[in-house]
């Protein structure tokens, strides 16, 4: 029997990861630098009040808890914030200007997300055909051709988000994120992917 493969890629349009996002924008918070805004969610006003550094720290660990909650577990004990199901839990201490900054917004970002999420599910399944472990498949057999041998054991998860700006970026250090639109184009995403897997096999 054939071995098989040591890799593992996980790819979804995560709620945890959509909300955070959602939140982020609802309160102007400019982290992490360079990740675009979200399509169809209202952006701030240009005179609303920016974000205090505060809010910014605490938005910003929340932030890596949602993308990649075993390499960041909390310190201490995680309260769930009302309205959010249980896809936002914040630190009992330390998180009170984020946890009140959020919960009026809890009801729009998580209809957002819902909605993003359910778009995810019915137009990548459509589009890849089921097939998305082919893509990075093909990803990885170009990259074995060309490096001459066979891929190092890795794991990768791919956000696939519905960001105003077409791309691809790192979110965490086992995470990237990935324009909807360049996902669904196969011979675009297979070149921007095929560089990331690079970097990891």
């Amino acid at each position: 029997m054939a071995e098989k493969p040591q890799w593992l890629i996980r790819e979804d349009a995560g709620m945890p990861a959509l909300v955070a996002l959602a939140l982020r924008q609802m309160l102007g918070i400019r982290e992490p630098e360079g990740l675009p805004s979200l399509r169809d969610l209202q952006v701030r006003a240009p005179d609303a009040t920016d974000a205090s550094a505060e809010l910014e720290a605490q938005w910003r660990d929340y932030w890596d808890m949602a993308v990649e909650p075993r390499a960041h577990p909390a310190e201490g004990p995680l309260e769930l914030v009302d309205g959010f199901d249980t896809l936002v839990a914040l630190p009992a201490t330390g998180a009170e200007e984020l946890r009140d900054a959020i919960s009026p917004l809890a009801a729009s970002a998580l209809q957002y997300a819902r909605d993003a999420h359910n778009r995810y599910l019915g137009t990548m399944k459509t589009a890849t055909g089921g097939g998305a472990y082919r893509a990075y498949a093909s990803a990885i057999a170009e990259f074995e051709r060309e490096i001459g041998r066979r891929a190092h054991s890795f794991e990768l998860n791919v956000q696939v988000l519905p960001f105003s700006q077409r791309g691809i970026w790192w979110i965490g250090a086992l995470t990237v994120a990935v324009t909807d639109g360049l996902r669904r184009d196969v011979v675009a995403f297979d070149a921007a992917i095929r560089p990331i897997i690079a970097e990891m096999a």
